[in-house]
């Protein structure tokens, strides 16, 4: 297996400590420290430079979509009439101000984008594709996944070396 140079700078304590704050941000470092055999001291060092050479971007809590309101996950394939730069970021930019995108990937293939969106209900679906995202800039074709119920959801890298 090809390591990047990115994995080169990470040692076993290192993805050990990775594993664990993706497991649980809000672990106390005396209980990290713990569970990885260093000391606290240690443990906030090398969470310090994991934090500043950007492994770790943020610290955040996951939300129950549901429970907030969000009874629909839909996946949304798009593709872009023209393609010239200035058309892009215009669409781009539209994307990012849509607070039910929560992700949005330009991906290769029959469509040029693929969204993760949720919604409340069919009505706000229905309006979100016919008032929001069919008069963005450049939209040429969308075609729109219910999700009927989540296999894997995780947001945790694999950070342990993988054996082959």
């Amino acid at each position: 297996m090809v390591q990047s140079s990115t994995d080169s700078r990470l040692d076993s304590l290192d993805r050990a400590i990775l594993a664990e704050l993706q497991a649980n941000a809000r672990i106390s470092n005396a209980a990290l420290a713990r569970r990885v055999n260093l000391s606290p001291p240690a443990v906030h060092a090398r969470i310090r430079r994991l934090e500043r050479q950007g492994f770790i971007r943020q610290y955040t809590a996951l939300l129950d979509r549901e429970k907030m309101g969000y009874d629909m996950l839909c996946f949304v394939h798009v593709s872009l009439r023209t393609h010239g730069p200035k058309q892009v970021e215009e669409f781009r930019q539209a994307l990012r101000e849509m607070p039910e995108v929560l992700e949005c990937y330009h991906v290769t293939g029959e469509f040029d984008y693929l969204l993760k969106v949720v919604i409340r209900n069919r009505g706000d679906l229905e309006r979100f594709i016919i008032k929001r995202l069919t008069p963005a800039p450049g939209i040429g074709r969308i075609h729109t996944s219910l999700v009927l119920s989540p296999i894997k959801e995780t947001t945790q890298l694999p950070v342990q070396a993988v054996e082959t």
